[in-house]
């Protein structure tokens, strides 16, 4: 099943097994107010630390408690950065081969101080506060990722949004 954006509303919560829309992300996003759109992709990549040779990943979520959290940080996105126009935050689920996208991370904004400092939030408050696991595989094996962490709340994590920005 594709992705297809909201007809309405400023944000753009998703997670899914079809692959993801990360030109539609941008586009949804670009609003006449605003001047930047700052997107974020991450890709699935060929290592992991100490472990050449990764071959997919695979993604896993408690899907009702992830959207819940991924909601709450494009609220605290709109609450940081009151300005941005749009907030999208899109996880993939199940496996992917190396390249292909597993999270997009989009803010629109008046200037692009608040679209970078917003989408880097968006991606570091994500990665601290959703139930999302990764199982790496490589030739010889596979394990559920290394990096395993307490959850947060995403009014818990990092910067602060940019005063008075021009």
């Amino acid at each position: 099943m594709l992705l297809a954006a909201p007809e309405s509303g400023d944000r753009w919560i998703a997670l899914s097994d079809a692959p993801l829309p990360v030109g539609a992300v941008h586009d949804w996003a670009v609003r006449p107010e605003c001047g930047a759109v700052v997107v974020f992709t991450g890709t699935a990549r060929d290592h992991a630390p100490g472990r050449p040779g990764v071959e997919s990943l695979e993604y896993e979520a408690y899907e009702t408690a992830a959207i819940e959290r991924l909601d709450a940080v494009a609220t605290e996105v709109r609450r940081r950065w009151p300005s941005a126009g749009r907030v999208a935050l899109l996880h993939r689920t199940g496996v992917l081969a190396v390249g292909e996208a597993a999270v997009v991370v989009a803010v629109s904004a008046p200037h692009r101080p608040e679209a970078f400092e917003a989408a880097r939030f968006g991606i570091d408050a994500l990665k601290a506060s959703v139930p999302i696991w990764k199982r790496e595989t490589w030739a010889d094996g596979a394990s559920w990722g290394l990096e395993a962490q307490h959850l947060v709340d995403p009014a818990h994590v990092g910067s602060t949004a940019v005063e008075g920005a021009a």
